[in-house]
């Protein structure tokens, strides 16, 4: 049997100096992070373990505290700032994840300099980054990175707002 991972969150900053760290949703998705839930942390690392289990997950309004086992100090949670957390799809509750992918899919992406750009139609999971596939447009297919200097917020309803870089969209295929 095949096992699968969904990327599910990202450590954004170190919390303290007891080995805690700050972690977000990606893509807009719910926090799924939970006390106990086993994650790999990608990229991977020579000198830590591939694999952690998350000790403690405290929310604290607009971010989520997380204390994993084996990283106590804040040497620790600096080496693990900037991975992704990996969990077994066997290990989530995927009807939430599903749920909110489906409250993105067919929803319009405009971007502030070249407007509408199509409706996003599927995302992409790569180990360094989620990717909308945004198709129906004036520019043909537009894969965006869902980074923050691409995506700011992802609103509940209506037009999801982006920011596209310079060299993200041909420009010459515009009808």
């Amino acid at each position: 049997m095949t096992v699968r991972y969904r990327n599910i969150a990202r450590v954004v900053r170190t919390h303290g100096r007891r080995g805690e760290v700050v972690a977000e949703a990606l893509r807009g998705l719910p926090f799924v992070v939970r006390t106990g839930l086993e994650v790999a942390l990608t990229p991977p690392a020579l000198k830590r373990d591939r694999f952690m289990t998350v000790e403690s997950v405290r929310d604290q309004g607009d971010q989520f505290v997380v204390a994993f086992a084996g990283i106590d100090s804040l040497t620790a949670a600096v080496d693990i700032v900037g991975c992704y957390l990996l969990a077994r799809e066997d290990d989530l509750d995927l009807g939430a994840l599903e749920v909110s992918l489906d409250r993105l899919r067919g929803r319009e992406v405009i971007d502030e300099r070249f407007g509408s750009l199509g409706v996003l139609s599927d995302i992409m999971e790569t180990p360094a980054n989620d990717v909308w596939v945004v198709e129906g447009g004036p520019y043909g297919e537009v894969l965006i990175p869902v980074i923050d200097d691409a995506i700011d917020a992802i609103p509940d309803d209506g037009p999801l707002p982006v920011h596209i870089m310079d060299g993200l969209i041909d420009t010459s295929s515009r009808g």
